[in-house]
């Protein structure tokens, strides 16, 4: 059976073999994880659709592919394995024989690093955490993730690293002699040394002391070069940026009925759910109502057309632990009852984490929704994410003195309070367009019987 490069988004026509989990002459089961793929919009693990034996790997890790290009060939089980199974070399590489199998005439066998089995806790881990992990030999357990739920950084995971390092001498070494001022000195002669930036003298601790409190470390500047999924998204929104005639709006909302319906079911929310109720799903039920009514900003743009959707899809912006971005989408949304939208942004946010997204997970979005607001942002101009002509960040909601107008005259109480920021392509729609959509959107938050809604 070909193993062809899947489509993993609705604008994405090429892809990035990373990681092969299997050599030629391997064998896999149905379902067992065989390669990761690196696009502008997902770094995901590929999982095999049949059981067999791998007998080609076509395209080399590191290598882009179409959409569609054949990356390996798996015998299935009971079926006849073909001689001579080869990995195609990209140009220029040489060709090392290959140990897996002997190559065909006319054909290189490139032998696949052997990875090893990863356990269930590395299934939860940013690539370049689990790449770190794998390379230092680390179990994932022994590490604590400072990470959004406890997950675990790049940054954790050094740290483990050159703590590890640490324990491994208890002892510091002597210091070697100082050179004399017209001899240079030896390699061995040379120790790095800290700069002290404070004219108080700094006690020297005893040789099996630690140092608490060391002063910065002095060198050059470290660089880090941007892996795919960062490379490629700021090529896209580059792209955007220069394209779009951008315009920003910004709307403040009390979400004082939010809260209300929030504090009445969260404690048993949670319970039952596993999860807590955030502001996140009562903005996107507010969004999708308001769309419907201003259909013009659920749309996107082609050539001189304004091509206006049926659906209204958002997608929901999500954080990989500050290794990427990735836009999961939420379909249909004005169909679905206010506990279905919580509950599949809660599952949205965890795959993404996890790399266990689906293709169909990331296309068709008709709208975007970026949440800075669970960082305490009290403001963010968001770049629209071109086809689409609008974006709304929701940024964080504090208590504030709010002055509520009645009967008997005006008196001041104190709210929870955000902001709600929309970029939009001025192409699309004008300002006063924009203005009215995010008015309805404030109305449906402030006005909304949520409570009933949660009950639905």
């Amino acid at each position: 059976m070909e193993i062809i490069m899947p489509q993993l988004g609705e604008t994405v026509v090429e892809g990035t073999v990373s990681k092969w989990y299997k050599k030629v002459g391997d064998p896999i089961r149905a379902d067992e994880t065989l390669f990761d793929v690196e696009t502008d919009k997902v770094n995901t693990e590929i999982p095999s659709p049949v059981a067999g034996v791998v007998t080609e790997i076509r395209v080399a890790e590191g290598v882009i592919a179409k959409v569609g290009v054949v990356l390996a060939v798996i015998t299935e089980a009971g079926a006849a394995k073909p001689g001579g199974a080869a990995v195609v070399a990209p140009p220029g590489v040489p060709a090392p024989a290959s140990s897996a199998a002997p190559a065909a005439a006319g054909a290189w066998a490139a032998p696949v690093p052997a990875v090893p089995a990863k356990s269930d806790s590395m299934l939860r881990l940013a690539p370049v955490v689990r790449k770190l992990a794998a390379e230092h030999g680390i179990e994932p357990s022994q590490v604590i993730g400072t990470g959004r739920d406890g997950r675990i950084t790049r940054e954790d995971m050094l740290a483990f690293v050159e703590s590890r390092k640490g324990a491994a001498s208890t002892v510091m070494p002597a210091a070697a002699p100082a050179a004399a001022p017209d001899q240079p000195a030896t390699p061995a002669q040379v120790r790095p040394v800290p700069a002290v930036t404070s004219p108080v003298p700094i006690p020297v601790p005893s040789p099996v002391a630690p140092i608490t409190n060391a002063p910065a470390a002095t060198g050059p500047s470290e660089r880090i070069k941007l892996n795919p999924i960062r490379k490629r998204t700021a090529e896209h929104l580059a792209r955007a940026w220069v394209t779009v005639p951008a315009v920003l709006q910004a709307i403040e909302v009390d979400f004082h009925k939010v809260e209300e319906a929030r504090t009445a079911a969260g404690s048993a929310w949670k319970l039952r759910e596993g999860f807590s109720l955030t502001y996140l799903p009562f903005i996107a039920r507010a969004v999708s109502i308001a769309l419907g009514k201003y259909p013009r900003l659920n749309s996107s743009v082609d050539g001189d057309e304004l091509v206006l959707h049926k659906r209204i899809n958002l997608g929901i912006a999500v954080d990989m632990n500050f290794d990427g971005l990735m836009v999961p989408v939420l379909k249909d949304v004005p169909s679905k009852s206010l506990p279905q939208i919580a509950r599949e942004i809660n599952d949205l946010a965890q795959r993404t984490r996890a790399n266990r997204l689906k293709p169909d997970d990331l296309s068709e979005a008709t709208y975007t929704l970026s949440n800075s607001g669970v960082f305490g942002t009290a403001f963010t101009a968001p770049i629209v994410n071109v086809p689409q002509v609008a974006i709304l960040s929701t940024d964080g909601v504090q208590k504030k003195p709010v002055v509520i107008e009645g009967p008997a005259g005006d008196s001041i109480a104190i709210r929870p309070v955000g902001m709600l920021a929309q970029c939009f392509d001025h192409r699309a729609v004008d300002g006063a367009y924009s203005a009215a959509f995010l008015k309805e959107v404030k109305t449906v938050i402030e006005s909304r019987q949520w409570t009933q809604d949660l009950e639905a």
